[in-house]
């Protein structure tokens, strides 16, 4: 069941981001980040764990999932050491972005693509 639960979750927000594509003039990296502020205020009000809970892998599958770990831990680095603690929670909780961002970057400046 949780592979249909899955499904579900990842396909019911696809959908949503595909018909907001289509029907309006937002562009692509507007509904990205449109999709992580809503990850993250999902997990702020406590919605995402249910989600994660719901759905498994396939609430981990989505940006929103950026929106969810990113606060969790910034959330969780306050808690610990307060307002240092914030940052060091941002900064650890998207060291993988970062990581991506980077190695993408230096590709970019590596290779030439052919058009």
């Amino acid at each position: 069941m949780i592979y249909i639960n899955a499904f579900i979750f990842c396909g019911v927000v696809c959908a949503i981001g595909q018909m907001i594509l289509e029907n309006t003039k937002m562009t692509p990296g507007d509904l990205n980040t449109i999709l992580v502020i809503t990850g993250a205020f999902l997990s702020c009000v406590g919605l995402y764990e249910l989600f994660l809970e719901w759905a498994g892998g396939g609430a981990t599958m989505p940006i929103m999932n950026f929106g969810h770990v990113v606060f969790q831990g910034a959330y969780n680095g306050f808690k610990e050491t307060g307002i240092l603690g914030l940052l060091n929670g941002l900064l650890s909780s998207s060291a993988v972005l970062t990581f991506t961002i980077i190695i993408s970057f230096l590709v970019t400046i590596l290779f030439k693509p052919k058009h």
